[in-house]
């Protein structure tokens, strides 16, 4: 990746400085250690007793109590204000898989905002932990191991035709999108398989954060635990 400037051979937790719950950040370390925060996302993670190996944003939300704790040698400054401070970490960062927290909560347009992140960024391997659920952009070709009963929602990023198996209300060659047909709050009748055309997210309970890194290939051998 050439504009990388932070590596990891372990996934990265990515912190924001939106709603977060320490658990949720907790339960992302014992899989992805390696902890990253975006921008004021530094503040959060002292508050939590931790200190991130790098901080990447524009700079404008983090305190100066911040930067003299954390140090300037783990913190790079990306002036542009084109994007969100997510999205210029997935750019900057080179990991084998992301998982994101303190991204949404509160301002909805901080949520849409990450929502559109992680459509912008295919093949990145990348999931964002809320409150209840995780959401992450489907590959063309996805299985999850999920239980009968477990909620499932598909939201289209952009137009987007599917087809399924496993599911209560299947797909069989529908379109998707935005302002017109979606697939929210849809139920898995055991294992399910997506084939896809285009951008979707899905949003499954996070007890199938797990699941959803094996969906999207994540090997077990690079889980922190």
């Amino acid at each position: 990746m050439k504009d990388s400037i932070f590596h990891s051979r372990q996934g990265v937790t990515l912190l924001g400085a939106g709603d977060l719950h320490a658990a949720s950040v907790a339960e992302a370390l014992t899989l992805a250690p390696c902890l990253v925060a975006a921008d004021g996302g530094a503040d959060r993670a002292l508050a939590l007793g931790l200190s991130p190996e790098a901080v990447i944003g524009d700079l404008d939300s983090i305190s100066a109590a911040a930067r003299e704790a954390i140090g300037a040698e783990r913190i790079w400054q990306i002036e542009e204000q084109e994007t969100t401070d997510f999205d210029k970490c997935l750019r900057h960062i080179e990991a084998p898989f992301f998982l994101a927290v303190g991204f949404g909560g509160g301002r909805l347009d901080h949520t849409l905002a990450a929502m559109t992140v992680l459509a912008r960024h295919p093949g990145r391997h990348l999931i964002w932990l809320g409150a209840e659920d995780v959401a992450f952009l489907a590959p063309r070709e996805l299985v999850l191991d999920l239980a009968a009963g477990t909620r499932v929602s598909l939201f289209p990023m952009g137009q987007v035709r599917g087809h399924a198996t496993g599911l209560r209300w299947g797909l069989d060659g529908d379109d998707f999108a935005p302002a017109g047909r979606i697939g929210t709050s849809n139920e898995a009748l055991g294992p399910v398989r997506l084939s896809l055309d285009g951008p979707m997210l899905v949003l499954l309970p996070q007890e199938y954060l797990r699941a959803a890194l094996a969906g999207l290939g994540v090997p077990p051998t690079v889980l922190g635990g």
